[in-house]
């Protein structure tokens, strides 16, 4: 009787693992994929839709205001200018990073004593409430002006926020701004084209206040808190600034594009 030789089928063990490695490649480009749609959908929502929605909602403001400054002309209600805060330890130019610790530029430090208003100031606006109108015509930026720096409740709307501490339009001092320069409605995204001479325009209760451009500081660090001193001056880089009182205005936004690590500023000088 012969013996029973068995078959050996060459290469079925070499099919079988390349089938499990097709498998593992196919698995693993379908979760690629699968993330690089969740990451495009983020970014999509973070530059375009919150551009799309602060912006939308910063325009329906400054309606707001401008409504409701006529009907206060048409009945005759007096114009008051905003009081100031406390002062600031610090500048916010906030993109979409959270707002820094009290040692940087975005916050006033609890406790410090306010200033006078103005004379003939009435009561403060709300915090967080949008009070004010900024227009710069280089830019072609209309964006309403609110108190305070906070990301949420203020910068993340598309408004410009003054600094606490700093001088009320038209006020003698500093008149400090941030804004956004990326994502949520990004304001002051073009702010590094101003030039000197360009307008900057204030328009408060039917008032109006025209800053004018005389110098900018392209890049400083978050807290360099000198830029909005009631006479701003760089602390970091003291050869930019001014020396004289005087009535500013103070446009702060971070630098470069897309970052939150150096700060750009613009200074300007009320008309009289």
């Amino acid at each position: 009787m012969r013996d029973h030789i068995p078959v050996v089928v060459q290469g079925s063990g070499r099919r079988v693992r390349r089938a499990g490695l097709v498998g593992v490649l196919w698995a693993g480009a379908e979760l690629t994929v699968t993330v690089g749609v969740v990451v495009l959908l983020l970014v999509v929502h973070q530059v375009w839709w919150t551009n799309r929605q602060a912006t939308a909602g910063a325009q329906e403001r400054v309606r707001a205001l401008e409504r409701a400054w006529g009907s206060a002309g048409a009945e005759g209600e007096s114009e008051s200018p905003v009081p100031s805060v406390a002062a600031p330890t610090s500048v916010s130019t906030s993109t979409s990073t959270p707002a820094s610790s009290s040692a940087s530029l975005t916050t006033a430090p609890s406790g410090a004593p306010s200033r006078a208003a103005a004379p003939g100031a009435g009561r403060a606006p709300q915090r967080d409430a949008a009070y004010a109108v900024l227009r710069i015509p280089r830019l072609g930026l209309v964006v309403p002006v609110a108190q305070g720096v906070d990301k949420r409740s203020v910068l993340d709307k598309g408004y410009a926020g003054q600094y606490p501490g700093t001088a009320g339009p038209g006020e003698r001092g500093n008149f400090a701004l941030a804004g956004h320069r990326n994502t949520h409605g990004e304001p002051f995204r073009h702010i590094d084209r101003l030039r000197a001479g360009d307008e900057l325009i204030v328009e408060l209760r039917g008032r109006r206040f025209t800053y004018v451009v005389g110098r900018t500081l392209s890049e400083t660090t978050e807290r360099d808190t000198g830029v909005i001193a009631p006479v701003p001056r760089s602390v970091v880089k003291p050869e930019h600034g001014y020396s004289e009182p005087g009535a500013y205005i103070t446009l702060t936004t971070c630098t470069p594009e897309y970052s939150s690590k150096y700060r750009l500023v613009v200074w300007g000088t009320l008309r009289p």
